[in-house]
């Protein structure tokens, strides 16, 4: 029995020094941390759809820019050019009006040839029929054609020419006149140089004066006064005759409309007697 007692106290004894170096461990090693709460999870946002460029429509346009017909593509670089009044290398040109001149040899001969392209061997650049500039360049122009020029020559000459023949008229510098067949504008010098005047009884009787209602009656009556017609109706009726071409019915407005009582003369050319 004793012999128990005394193991029963060793083992006490032991429970207790163990006991004691856990404590002391523990006060070594410090205070225990709290285990970190788990973070909550942060909801990723969903992957953006990847965008690819739709370039397919501009694709199809230049394609059949390509494969239309050679005077459609000619006239595509010459708008460019005539808009524009710049020099352009075929480079330039596919990049802006998307013809490929470089890749078409039928397209590059007629640009190359055509009447209102320059080609210096580089670039392509637009040339007018008139190599003008500015108002006094063209009024210089207009004095050197005496009988008149036709303004459809003068059109292309450079982009503000038709606002400077409004204003050479303006100014009494030139005449524009239609012409009776094409109805296009002629436009003649008025030499400053020259002043006349006009009395009015002069004025009042061409304004009078009655025309024939037939143009080949008037083309007589001017060569019977030594004049030369600028038109020749007879050539032009027999040639529309042979090609089987009907002359056109002429419109007739109500208020223009002439009558055999109706008196035709010279009071449509006001601008003759405005000296």
């Amino acid at each position: 029995m004793s012999s128990f007692q005394e193991s029963l106290q060793k083992f006490k004894k032991q429970q207790e020094k163990c006991q004691s170096t856990l404590v002391s461990m523990a006060a070594r090693a410090g205070p225990s941390k709290a285990a970190a709460p788990p973070r909550p999870a942060v909801a990723k946002p969903p992957a953006s759809a990847v965008k690819f460029s739709n370039d397919t429509e501009r694709l199809q346009h230049i394609n059949s820019i390509r494969k239309g017909p050679v005077g459609a593509q000619i006239k595509r670089v010459i708008d460019l050019l005539l808009e524009t009044r710049q020099a352009y290398t075929p480079q330039q040109i596919n990049e802006a009006c998307y013809v490929d001149i470089n890749g078409n040899k039928a397209v590059f001969d007629s640009l190359r040839n055509n009447l209102k392209v320059h080609y210096d061997g580089n670039r392509f650049s637009y040339k007018s029929k008139h190599a003008l500039k500015n108002k006094e360049d063209l009024l210089k122009l207009i004095r050197r054609y005496t009988e008149g020029i036709p303004v459809i020559d003068l059109k292309d000459a450079y982009p503000t020419v038709m606002e400077d023949l409004q204003a050479l008229k303006g100014a009494g510098q030139i005449w524009l006149l239609s012409n009776f067949d094409s109805q296009e504008d002629i436009a003649f010098p008025n030499d400053p140089r020259v002043p006349i005047k006009v009395d009015d009884d002069l004025k009042q009787l061409f304004r009078g004066i009655e025309l024939p209602r037939d143009m080949l009656d008037i083309e007589k009556d001017l060569q019977k006064n030594g004049m030369k017609p600028a038109t020749n109706t007879a050539k032009r009726r027999a040639m529309a005759q042979v090609h089987g071409i009907a002359p056109k019915p002429k419109t007739k407005k109500k208020k223009h409309e002439i009558s055999k009582r109706t008196k035709l003369t010279n009071a449509h050319l006001p601008e003759l007697f405005k000296l």
